[in-house]
């Protein structure tokens, strides 16, 4: 029992200090800000306050509290994103037609779930109950990123394109050191393990589902660059016309790239009055690409990675050589708390033999499709659509990026998306077979 009551107090505190978090970035914005959906794979920022309330009422409230009255009986449907065993919800696309409930709604929603939560957890509940606000407190994180990348898309089609922090500049002079390859035989005979096998009775530690079971993999010797690839390392492939050439790209990448448009990455734009010739749109407003050539190249799709990377002479690295290198480092970087809320050059560091930005920055793309590990199962009921359904047609990226909250990333942890996806903060990181 003293376990469990010092686990709820824990897990108390750690509620209150996400949600927390959340409020915060959304100081800045004004409620038409909130309303705004600018693609199809986008959210209302307004959508995702509530839509991470719902979910604490959905899978906690509503089962572990007698007599639950929840705050609004049609936000069960109207605030589902896709968890069909709940019923229906409407189009994605639709969130921005929501102007009602208004914003006022929605954050008295949020105190209401608050206070729900808080007075659970005073009770000390039952163990299920605890790991369901765990995980509830993981999607508000995931929530509180697709915010960032959200508003950042939103601001950036407004024909204004106005900067969510205008004060604060992305840009450094600090230049990124040269790239080194670094050298990696794994394990006894090539076989290391990857990924978690969850204690079903611990209280203190999270993983996904799809980050489970722990398992061994085969890796043979491999080299993994010092740092993430630049924004002048892709100028030069834009340079060397890399866009226009069919024998750097995957078939579909091609295709999507032709019919897109892509020319550049997203929020680049040519610009005559700078050196470089390109511009970049930054939550801090556009910014000249000179002021950014030595950060990380960000908002590529997995085709332009992929492309760049053969380009390059080179491939994208699998997601299991990633963690074995990821696991051997502490999860620091640039996160969201830094509040620079863009990538930032790696440093000179003398004698270094361990990767840099390996966390934050950017999600670094690999060429790992997204499947269930060997022995996979997806959690019981409703909760089992949160990764299961999406193992079909997504590539994994991996570490995390500037706008990610830093307690919410490990080195276990598996992001995926479909590979013409450009809005996340997304970047690569090179990688060659055999050991040096």
């Amino acid at each position: 029992m003293v376990i469990e009551q010092s686990a709820a107090v824990s897990l108390l505190s750690r509620f209150r200090t996400v949600r927390a978090e959340t409020m915060r970035f959304c100081a800045p914005l004004s409620p038409e800000d909130m309303m705004v959906q600018s693609s199809a794979e986008a959210s209302p920022v307004k959508w995702h306050l509530a839509h991470t309330s719902w979910f604490f009422e959905t899978f906690v409230l509503a089962e572990f509290i007698a007599a639950y009255l929840p705050f609004n009986p049609d936000f069960r449907w109207l605030f589902n994103s896709y968890y069909k065993a709940l019923g229906e919800m409407p189009e994605k696309k639709l969130r921005a037609s929501f102007s009602r409930p208004p914003l006022e709604q929605i954050l008295n929603y949020r105190k209401h779930v608050d206070a729900g939560i808080a007075h659970l957890l005073e009770k000390t509940p039952e163990d299920e109950a605890l790991r369901r606000i765990a995980l509830g407190l993981e999607h508000e994180q995931q929530h509180l990123e697709l915010a960032a990348t959200d508003i950042k898309h939103a601001f950036f089609t407004n024909p204004l394109q106005p900067a969510y922090t205008p004060s604060e500049k992305a840009s450094t002079e600090a230049i990124a050191p040269p790239l080194e390859w670094l050298s990696f035989s794994p394990g006894r005979n090539g076989v290391v393990e990857v990924g978690v096998t969850s204690d079903p009775k611990a209280l203190d530690a999270f993983a996904f589902d799809n980050e489970t079971p722990r398992h061994p993999v085969y890796l043979p010797p491999f080299r993994l660059a010092s740092r993430l690839v630049t924004c002048a390392e892709y100028l030069a492939f834009i340079d060397e016309e890399g866009y226009t050439r069919p024998e750097l790209w995957l078939s579909e990448g091609w295709d999507t790239m032709r019919g897109e448009g892509w020319q550049a990455p997203l929020y680049w734009r040519r610009d005559l009055a700078t050196r470089a010739g390109w511009s970049v749109f930054t939550l801090h407003g556009w910014q000249p690409l000179d002021e950014l050539s030595e950060t990380p190249v960000c908002h590529l799709s997995f085709f332009e990675a992929d492309a760049f990377a053969r380009w390059a002479g080179h491939r994208l690295p699998t997601e299991f050589e990633w963690e074995h290198v990821a696991a051997q480092l502490p999860t620091a970087g640039n996160f969201l708390e830094s509040q620079v809320l863009h990538p930032m050059p790696a440093r000179a560091v003398a004698n270094s033999r361990q990767p840099q930005q390996i966390f934050g920055d950017v999600w670094e793309w690999t060429q790992s499709p997204y499947t269930g590990y060997p022995g996979y199962k997806p959690l019981p009921g409703a909760l089992g659509e949160y990764n299961g359904k999406f193992m079909s047609s997504q590539m994994v990226l991996r570490g995390g990026s500037c706008v990610t909250p830093q307690t919410h990333i490990r080195a276990t942890y598996r992001n995926f998306f479909p590979p013409a996806t450009r809005w996340q903060f997304s970047g690569l990181r090179l990688a060659r077979d055999g050991a040096a």
